[in-house]
């Protein structure tokens, strides 16, 4: 499935709109595009039919409760998600194995670390330009200026140190993660650095989810809770 620069059509419009906000019932992109929910479901079918999309469960809600069953969400595919120009190819895995066989574990640690140095580096410079972002914002900024379509999410208020969840709709080197992990241990490892603080990677697009997760607590409601087990 292509997706050609300036062709708006409708299905590309609820891809794309999939790519941007993570998994979503038919009901939720139908609100989104302002669209009948009829609609989305006619170009979700032939989205799913191309192989674009694929059909999942919700995760369940913690302390959440309803009567029925939940509406499915979708969730692009990575055939869906090669449309949109994913900068990532055969060569790429092909120079981080030779990387690996010629120079062990250390080098491509330090490659998956020199990779992610965007993120210490810009850091500081985003927060000064704009001090009302929170740290989680500041991130998803610097992240989606690299192209991974981010965003934050609060967390519920009955998860223990509850804080903000880093949510990011795109990887550019998904494929590229999926072999090599220390890609994503790479980026953790930066972003808890940039904010000082223990971070928790939740999911990623490389292992199959429709969305890469990072749980970032808030520092004071954990050093509450820490307090609370030592009294």
């Amino acid at each position: 499935m292509e997706f050609e620069a300036g062709d708006r059509t409708t299905r590309q419009r609820v891809a794309r709109c999939l790519l941007h906000d993570g998994p979503l019932t038919a009901a939720a992109i139908a609100e989104r595009l302002d669209l009948t929910a009829a609609a989305v479901r006619r170009h979700l079918d032939q989205l799913l039919e191309d192989g674009a999309v694929e059909a999942r469960d919700p995760r369940p809600i913690a302390g959440a409760r309803g009567r029925g069953r939940p509406a499915k969400v979708f969730a692009l595919t990575d055939a869906g998600r090669e449309g949109f120009d994913q900068q990532y190819d055969d060569l790429a895995v092909q120079a981080l194995r030779f990387l690996a066989e010629t120079g062990g574990q250390p080098a491509l640690r330090e490659f998956a670390e020199r990779r992610v140095a965007f993120i210490e580096e810009r850091f500081p410079h985003v927060q000064a330009s704009d001090p009302s972002l929170s740290p989680a914002q500041v991130l998803a900024r610097v992240f989606t200026d690299e192209g991974y379509a981010a965003s934050v999410r609060a967390l519920p208020v009955s998860v223990a140190a509850a804080g903000e969840q880093l949510c990011q709709q795109h990887c550019p080197v998904s494929h590229v993660a999926h072999e090599f992990p220390e890609l994503c241990e790479a980026e953790t490892a930066a972003i808890s650095r940039v904010l000082d603080r223990h971070v928790q990677r939740l999911a990623t697009i490389a292992h199959g989810d429709g969305v890469c997760t990072t749980c970032i607590p808030d520092p004071q409601r954990t050093t509450d809770e820490r307090k609370k087990v030592v009294s």
